[in-house]
């Protein structure tokens, strides 16, 4: 797997970029094109490089100063079918699948704590399918409610605070997630009072014994388990860009049905449901958020010795799959 580089020289820089480039056994597909750029004017250069050494080429760009005088873009290609590509992923140390790119998962992150618009609608959205989940018991719509809601980047965003030591980021994820979800807890429950004034629900649909929705506010040592899992997941798969992954995050832990059936008690004033939703809500919140920033942090320290253990003990995977020309590697 290789990223490619389009970076925007300065004149003055672009020979050293080359020869850096040049230098690096892992890049391949170097060009070069002078005055190919107007803003800011300088230089075009690309190349192909192994996704396993994609921060230590930013860090050494960086070194000579092109992220302040010119423009470093990452841009992943959906194929690479040629032997070059092979070759250069075998020269350099552990497994593509295994590559932390630092500044991407920052970028993630940076993405996941501004406060869009559609971001708040998809919690709305979420919270209210959450909210008539409980209301007719359906296990189906708690799940489609966890898919909707999107706030795992938030608590992301939060973790990768923690871990890059980005407090700013920590506390604009952490804004957001309040910011979000009393918003939307606000909008269903007001909504909720109207349906209660119509007629379409009564206190007994929120307190009667639910056996398919009634675990989403009812805090346990299970609830912790699975929350320091799923943030544990989610970070991995955030810091390994597994967006599949992330899917199986949003859909196991109970913060958007437990943000539905606090809206529905506050609506209609049932106090066990409140505290239980809040005390669920703000367990899996604060058990992701702490998860995700350890399991971070664990990786900057120490993810690229376990993956070379990883290499020596078991043996490079390309060697071992019969790929086509693995041999000539």
């Amino acid at each position: 797997m290789l990223v490619h580089f389009r970076l925007t020289t300065p004149a003055e820089l672009t020979d050293e970029v080359v020869e850096l480039l040049l230098g690096c056994e892992w890049a391949t597909n170097l060009t070069l094109e002078r005055g190919a750029s107007l803003r800011p004017e300088g230089d075009l250069v690309g190349c192909d490089v192994a996704r396993e050494k994609v921060g230590s080429v930013i860090d050494d760009l960086r070194e000579l100063g092109l992220h302040r005088e010119g423009g470093i873009v990452l841009m992943t290609p959906t194929g690479t079918p040629f032997e070059a590509a092979d070759r250069i992923e075998a020269a350099a140390p552990g497994h593509p699948d295994d590559a932390v790119i630092w500044d991407a998962v920052e970028a993630q992150a940076e993405a996941g704590a501004v406060p869009t618009v559609s971001y708040v609608v998809f919690m709305v959205i979420a919270v209210a399918l959450a909210s008539i989940a409980v209301i007719t018991d359906s296990a189906v719509l708690v799940v489609g409610a966890m898919v909707v809601g999107p706030e795992f980047s938030a608590v992301a965003a939060a973790s990768a605070g923690v871990a890059l030591w980005r407090m700013d980021l920590f506390a604009r994820g952490m804004r957001l997630l309040v910011f979000s979800f009393a918003f939307a807890i606000a909008v269903v429950a007001v909504a909720a009072l109207g349906a209660y004034a119509l007629g379409f629900i009564e206190p007994d649909d929120v307190v009667r014994a639910r056996p398919n929705t009634g675990f989403i506010w009812h805090p346990d040592v299970w609830s912790v388990v699975v929350a320091l899992l799923a943030g544990a997941a989610g970070a991995l798969a955030l810091a390994l860009s597994k967006t599949a992954t992330m899917v199986g995050v949003f859909i196991s832990v109970t913060t958007v049905p437990a943000a539905g059936n606090l809206a529905l008690g506050i609506a209609l004033w049932q106090r066990s449901e409140i505290w239980g939703s809040l005390g669920q809500l703000g367990l899996n919140i604060g058990c992701m958020v702490v998860a995700g920033a350890v399991v971070l942090v664990l990786m900057r320290v120490g993810w690229v010795r376990l993956t070379t253990w990883s290499e020596r003990f078991f043996g490079r995977q390309s060697d071992l799959s019969g790929h086509p020309g693995a041999g000539a590697r």
